[in-house]
């Protein structure tokens, strides 16, 4: 069976509302954010060199990696679900929105907030990480223009992956409403409130 080793308020939440869309069975190992810095507890280092989370493990097999995670559990349990058929438009628009998430909108996202702990010492780059976030929140605007789901006509993974972005985002998405539109209605799927009542508490510490 799956094993979710689950931090709070963490990308691992992406993780269990996939499996709850796909309808496969999985365990969750919870583990908490230390205080006062929010970081994950060395015990995840049990589980895979990094300490980070998501982090599955599937038999013999451990797995790393937000889009790493979704594609195997698309692949090995998802039956053609939640992905465009390869070769296809479709197929390589997911893939470029899948590394996407990640690879370019988390890290301004991710830059705000480390700024933040600095406080007055961070005031230089702030009005370049802004400009940047907000480049990026308008670019999955204009991508979401008429559209429900970012790829094709129904959920796939890379509306897994990119919630969380929209997510991390907070405040910041307000100017942005076909962002918060989509939001909130991937909020109200019953599989996303699933993933939510057994993962726990979600808030993220976005600024």
């Amino acid at each position: 069976m799956v094993k979710v080793h689950h931090l709070n308020n963490s990308r691992s939440q992406r993780i269990l509302w996939l499996l709850e869309e796909l309808g496969t069975p999985y365990e969750i190992v919870k583990y908490q954010r230390m205080s006062p810095v929010p970081l994950a507890p060395p015990e995840l280092k049990e589980v895979h060199p990094l300490g980070k989370s998501p982090v599955i493990t599937d038999g013999a097999r451990t797995i790393a990696e937000s889009g790493a995670i979704i594609e195997y559990l698309l692949d090995t349990y998802g039956k053609g679900r939640l992905k465009p058929a390869p070769g296809t438009d479709d197929y390589w628009k997911y893939v470029e929105w899948m590394h996407y998430a990640e690879g370019s909108a988390m890290t301004p996202l991710l830059m705000a907030l480390f700024m933040g702990f600095l406080g007055e010492g961070g005031a230089p780059l702030q009005p370049h990480i802004d400009a940047q976030i907000a480049s990026h929140l308008s670019y999955m605007e204009n991508g979401l223009a008429g559209r429900d789901f970012f790829v094709g006509n129904g959920l796939t993974g890379a509306d897994i992956q990119l919630l969380f972005v929209l997510e991390a985002a907070g405040s910041r998405l307000t100017p942005y409403p076909a962002l918060v539109t989509y939001r909130d209605r991937m909020h109200a799927r019953p599989a996303y409130q699933r993933g939510i009542e057994k993962g726990g508490p979600y808030q993220l510490m976005s600024r």
